[in-house]
């Protein structure tokens, strides 16, 4: 046996620059200086007697037996996360630190409301909080930069442990007095495919209003130009056409101040699943289904 071992932390320098690919961003990401990290980085090259890294002037490149010492890194971070969690789960439920990456379409609509009687109820339990994608936020669940991910399906999330939340009804937001507005539910037929204002790509509500739709000529040309639910809601506003959005999101107040309506699609593909996630055989499983729960109380 070896007698000296790679460290926690130069682990940790090495798999943030395999992620960010640079070493300022890496850095900056492990909130370290540069020369911190690049130095933890040779550090660990001489005590592996190895090259894991090529440098030149603006490129990074990991040898080939870098990348698979990045892969064992990986593996060996989320154990040392999972030792911490056996030890945090022992204690009070619900306490420490937890990680929660959310997804943008959820996050400014959901969290707000609960956030405030979790810290009043839950007074030591500390939520770190990160916005990404659907994809971003599972990466980051299999790279244990995130504890659980609260986000909607259907998604491909692979092989996690799901704990449900609720249902989320999505609707047609559109100008009003607009000739097409229906009483009651909008049937996926009477969307306009040249007026409808998508999110782009990478957001899962994207994929959840085409379905929703259940016309494939929309996935085709469906205009994306959103980074946003609130841009959308804008452009909407100003009659530049209509676009889809969850009940959540029109429940928290997103269309107060405008002319915008909106009325529900009709069909049982217009709904998406509220949902928190993690890893499976998490030791702290009874914590996210205890948060799960208090989600759902809202």
């Amino acid at each position: 046996m070896s007698t000296y071992l790679p460290t926690i932390k130069q682990l940790q320098y090495l798999v943030a620059l395999h992620e960010h690919g640079h070493f300022g961003r890496a850095a900056e990401a492990s909130f370290v200086s540069q020369s911190t990290l690049s130095a933890g980085i040779r550090e660990l090259e001489s005590l592996l007697g190895v090259t894991l890294v090529e440098r030149s002037r603006r490129v990074v490149r990991f040898t080939s037996l870098g990348d698979q010492v990045v892969a064992k890194a990986r593996r060996l971070l989320r154990e040392a996360e999972e030792l911490s969690d056996l030890v945090q789960a022992a204690g009070k439920p619900l306490s420490g630190q937890l990680r929660m990456s959310v997804i943008p379409t959820i996050a400014p609509f959901m969290l707000p409301r609960i956030l405030p009687r979790l810290r009043r109820e839950r007074p030591d339990l500390q939520m770190m909080l990160r916005e990404e994608t659907s994809h971003d936020a599972l990466e980051s669940l299999q790279h244990g930069r995130a504890d659980c991910v609260l986000l909607a399906l259907p998604f491909d999330t692979g092989d996690v442990e799901i704990e449900h939340i609720g249902d989320d009804r999505l609707f047609v937001a559109f100008p009003k007095d607009d000739p097409r507005d229906p009483p009651a539910t909008i049937a996926p037929e009477m969307i306009d495919q040249g007026r409808l204002l998508l999110l782009e790509d990478g957001h899962c509500l994207r994929d959840h209003a085409l379905a929703a739709c259940n016309r494939s000529e929309l996935r085709a040309s469906a205009a994306m130009i959103g980074t946003s639910l609130h841009t959308l809601v804008q452009l909407v506003d100003n009659d530049l056409g209509l676009t889809m959005l969850p009940e959540m999101a029109i429940d928290a107040g997103i269309l107060s101040g405008t002319d915008v309506v909106a009325r529900p699609v009709e069909g049982d593909t217009a709904t998406r699943e509220i949902v928190l996630v993690w890893r499976k055989n998490s030791p702290r499983e009874a914590d996210f289904r205890l948060l799960a729960a208090e989600l759902r109380a809202g």
